[in-house]
């Protein structure tokens, strides 16, 4: 059989190259237009790298425990096409994060969960996305704090930091379909199992329609994201500012 390449695809470093983009124009702006197309650029292709890598951190600790299909399957190469289909992948998490600042989980890496050695590596398997998305968070909240640099770049990071907060809030939900759910499967009975299966499909669609139809389920939502922002040492006035420029329309 021929070898499968798990070299870093080529369109996850044009994604890393259109954010940098975004993060030196940014940097560099001097009028309100450039600054926000570069705050733009930075956090939407900030945000579709950052999903890359959420599937990417299910898919290598699903490797290290035992499913080697996933090397076969592409799952190493962090290409974007690789994870579910575009549309989900990349069109509608933008969509949904445009439409109302909610970072829809987007992509999915099928895991043959029959080849993972234990029901504790296949806890971390789920819990390894969500984790991807708070370290990134951590990081930029780290850099922001610690390395001097303009004030455009500084807003831009501590939005997309802000929402990949908010991702890992919301992934970590224990709802059939979402990450948090995952983490818990392993040890369910087979009644709930059973009845997780039956709902999986509609939980997710479910959640949206909640946090984005009843009033006040957005703001407790963000209530929370800012909260463990604020634990990671994010500076949510900087995030807010950040958000107003990426809603650019809505001023």
């Amino acid at each position: 059989m021929r070898a499968v390449s798990s070299r870093v695809s080529p369109w996850f470093l044009v994604l890393v190259a259109v954010t940098v983009l975004g993060g030196v124009l940014a940097a560099v702006a001097t009028t309100r237009p450039v600054l926000t197309t570069g705050i733009v650029l930075l956090v939407l292709a900030g945000w579709a790298v950052s999903l890359c890598l959420h599937e990417f951190g299910h898919a290598f600790t699903a490797y290290r425990g035992g499913d080697r299909s996933v090397r076969a399957k592409g799952y190493l190469t962090l290409d974007i096409r690789r994870y579910a289909d575009l549309g989900l992948s990349l069109v509608l998490p933008v969509f949904f994060l445009l439409l109302g600042g909610i970072p829809l989980p987007g992509g999915a890496v099928w895991i043959d969960h029959s080849a993972i050695r234990s029901r504790a590596v296949r806890s971390l398997v789920s819990l390894a996305g969500p984790a991807a998305n708070l370290i990134v968070g951590a990081l930029l909240t780290a850099a922001v704090a610690m390395v001097p640099m303009p004030i455009g770049l500084a807003v831009g990071l501590s939005a997309l930091a802000l929402i990949q907060v908010l991702a890992f809030v919301l992934n970590i939900l224990p709802v059939p379909g979402l990450d948090g759910f995952g983490v818990l499967e392993p040890y369910l009975p087979v009644s709930a199992l059973r009845l997780a299966a039956r709902v999986r499909p509609w939980a997710p669609i479910a959640l949206f329609v909640l946090i984005l139809g009843v009033p006040g389920a957005a703001s407790a939502l963000f209530a929370l994201g800012a909260l463990v922002f604020g634990a990671i040492g994010g500076d949510t006035s900087l995030a807010a500012t950040g958000y107003s420029e990426l809603f650019f329309w809505r001023r």
